[in-house]
């Protein structure tokens, strides 16, 4: 029996020491992060603001999301999220940037919801279409202000460096990656079938409408040379018709 007993305590010390780990590990990921983790360079996107929250006794009920100032957006617009109200800040920017051939001098600096309220154990996520995406970095850094009914505020503003440990309140991070090759010229493709295939069907319409055309013409024409003729013979036996009845009569 003790041999038992004594077999199971390192199991036992095993289990509490992997459940440790996972209490300690828990919280390390309920940070306000980015979804989906990435996207292309020079595009546009919908990134979500994934917000949960980590306390018991409280919830939240704002969210501040600052831009890069390194490199400005000159596109950012959020989604509405019932029950939130959304601010849109607006800043001059110390240096102008060019898009779609126009200059462009303020860009949305900071984005905050307010009025609603994330529960203990759920969370909430916050959409924002954002473009056009740096082509010259490999990641952009949006850092985050949650601030609970409690008053207490969690700067989520630590960037992540490479090669480095997690920071204890890391900000959210969207990376950038290359466009995939071939993309543009498959759309490119695709727009060019699809204009030839809308051409060859116009083609054919047109050329179906003028075969129906030179048949009626042909059809049309046809009648009249056959009324024609049935008028020149009724004409005619009208005119013998006229000098038998004469002739008759003279006799």
């Amino acid at each position: 029996m003790n041999a038992m007993r004594l077999r199971r305590l390192p199991v036992l010390g095993c289990l509490t020491a992997g459940g440790l780990v996972l209490l300690t590990a828990g919280p390390a990921f309920a940070h306000v992060s980015v979804q989906p983790g990435q996207a292309e360079k020079g595009g546009y996107s919908t990134i979500n603001f994934k917000v949960p929250n980590e306390r018991d006794d409280s919830s939240t009920v704002k969210l501040e999301v600052t831009l890069p100032a390194d490199h400005p957006l000159a596109s950012v617009m959020p989604q509405p999220v019932p029950g939130w109200d959304v601010k849109v800040t607006k800043s001059k920017l110390p240096k102008p940037i060019q898009m779609h051939g126009e200059k462009v001098t303020e860009a949305v600096t900071k984005v905050t919801w307010t009025g609603g309220k994330i529960e203990p154990g759920m969370f909430q996520q916050f959409p924002v279409s954002v473009g056009q995406l740096p082509e010259d970095a490999d990641q952009l850094a949006f850092k985050a202000l949650q601030t609970y009914d409690n008053k207490e505020v969690v700067r989520w503003i630590e960037e992540p460096k490479e090669g480095a440990a997690e920071p204890e309140n890391p900000a959210p991070v969207l990376k950038l990656v290359a466009p995939a090759e071939g993309a543009d010229g498959a759309a490119a493709a695709s727009g060019q079938n699809k204009d030839s295939e809308k051409a060859g069907a116009e083609n054919s319409a047109a050329k179906d409408a003028s075969e129906d055309a030179s048949d009626d013409e042909g059809g049309s024409d046809t009648t009249a040379r056959v009324l024609g003729i049935a008028g020149i013979v009724i004409g005619a036996a009208g005119v013998v018709f006229g000098v038998v009845v004469s002739r008759r009569r003279s006799a």
